[in-house]
């Protein structure tokens, strides 16, 4: 019998504030109810799932260092405004040597005060933004495919 994927499910900065925030940008649901979206949809792709959200920089860098992350098959992020100069955080996400699926909620190209710097737009292997919380789930297929392809 063929092992599922283990995708990690890793949400930045503010995002526990979903539901609360504008909602024109990041729509009505809240942080618990996407991950419960999310987890419907890994089953349908007979993936699991584990979720981990903080506010912290180092709390997530802390994260993708423990046993558990590094045996994760790739990361579906909402890094939110860290891919604008979370350097450490990058080089984290470069030392766990796992694909990374990078979505946001928004179009990041039209909100935050730096647009042209990304620290991860050499370390994803895709990107989905602009789809409120549909990002997740086209970001989440496009994870799958992406790791079955490699493996193929």
């Amino acid at each position: 019998m063929e092992q599922r994927l283990n995708i990690l499910v890793v949400h930045g900065p503010n995002l526990n504030l979903l539901g609360q925030r504008d909602r024109d940008k990041y729509g009505s649901l809240t942080l618990g109810e996407i991950n419960e979206q999310i987890r419907l949809h890994a089953a349908q792709l007979g993936v699991e799932v584990a979720f981990f959200q903080s506010n912290h920089e180092g709390a997530l860098i802390d994260y993708f260092q423990l046993e558990t992350s590094r045996a994760a098959d790739g990361v579906l992020l909402n890094p939110g405004a860290l891919i604008r100069y979370a350097y450490s955080f990058r080089q984290a996400l470069v030392d766990l040597g796992k694909p990374v699926m990078e979505v946001h909620m928004s179009d990041i190209a039209k909100t935050g005060v730096n647009k042209q710097i990304n620290v991860l737009d050499d370390v994803r292997v895709g990107q989905v933004c602009g789809l409120k919380e549909q990002s997740y789930y086209e970001g989440l297929q496009q994870l799958v495919a992406y790791i079955l392809q490699q493996r193929a």
